[in-house]
């Protein structure tokens, strides 16, 4: 399973299903870096740090942090989705089906 670094907007109960379904999900609040208005090149740098690709709705900011330095622990970049059960089981699915994680940008959409 996965180890993975929920930025500070991303909700509690995604990140609770995805323990639920094995995997090492570490928030910015375990961390005791919430509120303090990290860059994201920060949350960037503290999830490699820890070995664990960052979980995120800040999509552009992420997307443009992953064309300049590859050398991370992998970003999961989401569209939002109230259905936090639904989209914590397509981040599953996009996990494992994925090879690796470091240095990869994987993107989970929003169903139609």
């Amino acid at each position: 399973m996965a180890r993975l670094y929920a930025n500070e907007n991303f909700p509690l109960p995604v990140v609770e299903e995805l323990r639920r379904l094995g995997h090492d999900v570490l928030t910015t609040q375990d961390a005791g870096r919430a509120g303090i208005a990290l860059p994201d090149s920060e949350v960037l740098a503290d999830a490699t740090t820890e070995s664990r690709a960052v979980l995120t709705f800040n999509r552009r900011h992420f997307i443009r942090l992953h064309a300049a330095h590859s050398q991370h622990g992998g970003i999961v970049v989401c569209t939002f989705d109230p259905d936090f059960a639904g989209l914590a089981h397509r981040i599953d699915a996009a996990l494992n089906a994925a090879s690796e994680l470091a240095g990869q940008l994987v993107r989970i959409y929003r169903p139609d």
